[in-house]
């Protein structure tokens, strides 16, 4: 799949990759100047950070490590140690 560049400096994305990559006119992308080929990101505008976050709470809250951890792996069984 091949993009020309025009003289103004702009390329048509395939409408393989919009679609695939859910693009659609007004979405803005940002380039890695340092990556050593092109790369551009979809940015995410922050209200919909702000609404994906706003019902959030911590599942854990007041728990120590040591409970979230027993919590998320469950029981541990451990093999049994040869004392020589």
């Amino acid at each position: 799949m091949q993009a020309t560049l025009t003289s103004k400096g702009q390329i048509t994305i395939p409408v393989h990759v919009r679609k695939r990559l859910h693009l659609k006119p007004g979405d803005v992308l940002e380039f890695d100047e340092a990556a050593p080929f092109l790369k551009a990101t979809k940015t995410i505008p922050p209200k919909a950070w702000e609404e994906f976050c706003k019902e959030w709470k911590d599942p854990w809250a007041g728990m120590s490590m040591d409970e979230v951890m027993n919590e998320l792996r469950g029981d541990v069984a451990l093999p049994p140690t040869d004392e020589r």
